[in-house]
Formats: structure tokens, sequence, C-alpha cells
């Protein structure tokens, strides 16, 4: 049977987060009892705190997977996106953001969201001088997307369909992904999740190996999200592992840039060099955009992960998690390709 081509290079499911983003030292990080570089879930109090305590800053739409089909978008790919904000003020900011950026986004919002105290969910984010990024999330409205907001025409007419790790909180959500991940291989299309973060891994390590078992196709991780699943610090045979579950796995390693494995192929992708790191807010998550545009249209591990690899260097250089700079054009001037040859 021929498959219907697909609308969608990519359509992500994954919190619909606004960020305020903030300088710090790491005096503030220690006061506030925060760990440098993690992510953590708050409530909307220890939230509204921060956001008294933190230094002046900007307010940019986020949440990991929008930031990712953000940047598909600005590479020029069809993009959709699925996740859950409130009818609210930021909520409409969230929406208007991410269709701007040429994103298909038609969840319906959480109606009784402020009856509820369930505010669009919102991330305090402060980072250091070195770019480094530590991050304080209230999910808020996020935390109530369920199976019930799974299109399946939606995902089914998108090549791949990408979950956002940090869903696996929330039990509704994990639904959701199961939803979805049945929908897209009902209709021949992959299937790819990011790890998100090691404290997530550490928090669900065997429900995440047991979806990636069941259900994955293709897997975005970090170094240290790698090992923590596999609880190993070497690195090659973590790799193996997870190449060897899924197919394709791409692990990226900060200035050494990342890895892409397929099969018995491994393709070492160097990192696009950077006159200064000013923010590394999104960098996984533009790494995503490209490396699964590539993927979608056909391209080579080594093509795809360039394409991830230039998304990252573009956000990693400014304020915000989401392009600043026409990826496309990005692409176009650095002799990259965004189509099959």
């Amino acid at each position: 049977m021929t498959q219907t081509p697909a609308l969608y290079d990519v359509c992500a499911v994954g919190n619909a987060i606004v960020d305020v983003l903030a300088p710090c030292d790491p005096a503030f990080l220690d006061a506030q009892g925060l760990t440098p570089g993690s992510m953590q879930l708050v409530d909307a109090a220890r939230s509204a705190s921060l956001y008294e305590s933190m230094n002046p800053g900007v307010e940019a739409s986020g949440g990991s997977a929008g930031n990712t089909v953000a940047g598909v978008g600005s590479f020029g790919g069809r993009a959709a996106y699925v996740g859950k904000v409130a009818d609210d003020t930021l909520g409409g900011v969230f929406t208007h953001d991410i269709r701007a950026a040429g994103v298909t986004f038609d969840t319906p919002p959480l109606a009784d969201g402020a009856a509820a105290g369930l505010a669009t969910g919102v991330c305090m984010i402060n980072v250091t001088d070195d770019g480094q990024r530590t991050m304080c999330t209230f999910l808020g409205a996020a935390n109530q997307l369920g199976p019930d907001d799974i299109d399946a025409d939606l995902i089914g007419a998108s090549q791949i369909v990408y979950l956002e790790g940090y869903l696996f909180d929330p039990a509704p959500a994990r639904a959701a992904f199961e939803e979805s991940a049945a929908a897209a291989h009902a209709a021949g299309r992959k299937v790819a999740i990011t790890l998100s973060d090691s404290f997530v891994v550490h928090r669900w390590r065997a429900e995440l190996l047991a979806f990636i078992e069941a259900s994955a196709d293709i897997v975005l991780a970090n170094e240290a999200e790698l090992t923590a699943l596999f609880e190993t610090e070497d690195f090659d045979a973590a790799a193996a592992r997870l190449a060897s579950m899924v197919e394709v796995a791409a692990i990226t390693r900060g200035a050494a840039g990342s890895v892409i494995l397929s099969g018995d192929e491994r393709v070492a992708v160097t990192a696009f060099p950077v006159d200064k790191v000013v923010d590394t807010t999104g960098a996984g998550d533009q790494y995503a955009a490209g490396v699964l545009l590539g993927l979608a249209r056909g391209l080579s591990l080594q093509d795809a992960g360039k394409l991830g690899s230039l998304a990252a260097s573009e956000v990693i250089a400014h304020w915000g998690p989401r392009p600043m700079t026409s990826l496309e054009q990005l692409a176009k001037d650095a002799g990259l390709a965004l189509n099959p040859a």
C-alpha cells in the first residue's frame, strides 16, 4: 500500500510554557537552594517567589518541544504542535508566538484554568555568565494535557511525531504519549522522543526504557541523560545499547558536537563555532529541530546532524530558546542541504 504523503515534517507533543529568563551569579542559585544546570518542578507559590527575587529579564514563549517545532518552522519546514495553555494572557502570547513561527497549533485551551488555579505554565530560568541555565518550572495548564487532546489525523499526517520527555511526569500526559505513538505507527509514521533532562531520567528510568523499547523509533538525548538512562559512565557502551533499541539515536556532547547512530552506522558531527555563548537555553531543542527535519526529509545522518549543530549554534549566541535569525537562510549560507540531492 502506498503511504499518503505527510502534510507535516514534524508534529511535537509537549509542555506549552512561557519562559522568564534572567542573568544571575552562582551566589543567587546557592541562596535559592538551586542546583546549577538543573530543571525542577515547582508550585505556583515558589514560581512567584522566584520571579520576585530574580534580576530583570525577558519573557519568551518556550517549552522544549515547542522550541523544536519553532526551529523546524524557521528552517522552512512544515510543523505542528500539541500542548495545553490556559485561556489567559500568557496562553494568548504562547499561541500567537508559535503560530507566528509558522507552526500549526489548534489544541483547545484549558477554559476553566483560572478557576482551578491552573494558569499557563511558566519556567523561571536563571542564566550564569558561562551560559548555563537553571530552570524552575510551574507546569500549570500544561500539566492537563491528556489523550483526549491527541488528534489522530494530525499525528498520522506528520512524518515524525516528537514527544517531550518532560511530559513523563504527569500520568495523563504519559497516556497522551501512548495515544500519539499508536496513531503514528498506525499511519506508518515515525515516533521520536527526547529524554529532556537527566532528572527526568532518574525519576522515570524504567518507564522511559519500556516506552523506548515498545514505541520509539528515534531517541534524542545529551550525554548526561544517556549515561543516566543506562546507569553507566561508559558513553560508548551506553550509545551502542541505545542504538540497538531504536532506528536512530542522536546524542549531543556540548562543545564536542554530537554522535548519531543507526544500525552499524555511527557519525560524529562537529559543533558549529560560536563567538560567545550567551545562553544555552534551547540548544538541545534547536539541535533536535535540525536533526528531525533532516530525518523527515530523508537526509543522511551526517547532513541531518549538521542542520542540528547549525540551529544550536544560532540559539546559544543570544538570549531566548528560539531562533532569531532564519535557519533556512543560515543553512543556505553554509551550503547545507534541506532536501536530498
